[in-house]
């Protein structure tokens, strides 16, 4: 009589493997290295890996930040390359050297040519500090207080070749206070920064975003 054969226990799901661009301190990518490591009670990224922080700035404070999460850096300075074409191919290379699934953009202060848009299309996230389709590019917070806006806020979004046009993952919004400046609503919106940005995280990681068309949809 043959002996029965052991079981078999089903492998654990691969985590979503993620980079995180950055030219400066990286407070975005200190919220999602937080998240991920279980420091935002309420935002716990289970599902996903912070595998690399990249930087083209050599002494970018984020790059300490992510090696005390013990995360993988590396410095890609931009100058040399002959265009930007060739810079950011290059960073495509590294990204997949690494295995990697999502890209975040932290900071990072350079502007992606359309080819590393389309190579990265619908893995390649950015948070900007408004809520779009208003106050696309620079100056957000001075211009929602010249317009008077009665609310503020940043935005989660796939990044496309246009600047600030890629399709919304998530919103977050924070009132505009009577007494405000620029400084004030910076601050307040941050804020809203640091926790909506790993909570579209979480979402991507969890497999709760789907496009359908150029629309995004958030699965309970």
């Amino acid at each position: 009589m043959s002996s029965p054969k052991p079981k078999t226990r089903n492998p654990e799901p691969s985590k979503l493997r993620v980079a995180i661009l950055i030219s400066g301190r990286g407070s975005n990518m200190h919220a999602l290295l937080r998240g991920c490591a279980g420091e935002i009670p309420d935002i716990e990224i289970d599902q996903a890996k912070i595998a690399l922080v990249l930087s083209n700035i050599a002494d970018a404070p984020g790059l300490e930040i992510a090696k005390q999460y013990k995360v993988k850096t590396e410095i890609l300075p931009h100058k040399g390359y002959k265009d930007r074409r060739e810079y950011d191919a290059k960073i495509t290379e590294i990204l997949r050297a690494n295995k990697i699934d999502l890209v975040c953009l932290a900071g990072f202060m350079r502007l992606l040519s359309a080819e590393f848009c389309e190579t990265w299309k619908n893995k390649l996230i950015n948070i900007h500090p408004s809520l779009l389709p208003n106050h696309k590019g620079l100056d957000t917070h001075k211009r929602a207080l010249a317009a008077g806006d009665a609310h503020h806020g940043c935005t989660v979004h796939f990044v496309t070749a246009e600047m600030d046009e890629g399709p919304i993952i998530l919103q977050q919004s924070v009132p505009v206070l009577p007494d405000d400046d620029e400084q004030t609503l910076a601050a307040r919106v941050l804020a809203a920064e640091h926790r909506c940005y790993p909570m579209a995280l979480k979402l991507l990681s969890e497999g709760r975003i789907q496009m359908t068309g150029n629309k995004v949809v958030v699965n309970s």
